[in-house]
């Protein structure tokens, strides 16, 4: 029965990420590159040159594409919406970088044991409906030794930090404001707390992870042992 409900279990939580709604994000996320570019740059810096890089649920895939820029690593997205497998897809080619965009789940991802150097998933970790079982994905997914980088929003960030995440995003006064309010809502209902990502790290294969906080953000740093197995935190 367990095995039924999981299958019948919707992939994402809240609404779905296509049509008008992928547009709306692709055009107003694309705003200021910044945040995406120091990422990416990040890890250059980690993965060795020639290294496979995953990034699972990349939307628009501005952060893809400025991994695929530095030309030192090959770089796939996994999206559970067709709409921005496709968005991204455009995108990428009109930046001129080849990017293998599949669409697909990031509980149940189509790609073959130890196959990538890095997974680095940004702002759709708490939309997961199965967290613990993406963090098992992407361990298995992860080469011996290889690293997970998760980004998202912090559930206890206040709203001064809200407003100063805002205000570095270069938008009109009205996207400004909605975008404003979609944080606070999101913080609300969906972002999580330190302790409930330590607990989810300690089910998962990897055991454990190093929680940092970052404005309105946190990073989750995952590594998989030599073994194939946990390993410590970063």
């Amino acid at each position: 029965m367990d095995a039924i409900l999981k299958l019948k279990q919707k992939p994402y939580r809240g609404m779905a990420m296509e049509g008008l709604i992928a547009n709306w994000y692709n055009r107003n996320t694309g705003r200021t590159l910044r945040r995406f570019e120091a990422i990416a740059r990040v890890i250059a810096d980690a993965v060795p040159p020639g290294g496979r890089v995953l990034e699972v649920a990349p939307g628009p895939g501005f952060l893809a594409i400025q991994i695929a820029k530095g030309g030192r690593h090959q770089v796939t997205g996994l999206d559970i919406s067709r709409s921005f497998v496709r968005i991204a897809s455009e995108n990428a080619a009109r930046s001129g970088v080849e990017i293998d965009f599949r669409h697909g789940d990031a509980a149940h991802m189509p790609f073959s044991d130890a196959c990538f150097d890095h997974v680095v998933c940004m702002a759709a970790f708490k939309n997961f409906s199965d967290p613990v079982g993406a963090l098992n994905e992407i361990h298995r997914v992860l080469k011996p030794a290889g690293t997970a980088s998760i980004y998202d929003l912090r559930k206890d960030a206040s709203l001064r930090d809200i407003d100063q995440e805002v205000q570095g995003m270069n938008l009109s006064p009205l996207n400004a404001a909605f975008t404003r309010w979609t944080f606070r809502v999101l913080l609300l209902r969906t972002a999580y707390r330190e302790e409930a990502l330590r607990r989810m790290a300690a089910q998962s294969r990897f055991g454990s992870c190093e929680i940092v906080e970052q404005g309105i953000s946190f990073e989750m740093r995952l590594r998989r042992g030599q073994n194939g197995h946990s390993a410590p935190a970063l």
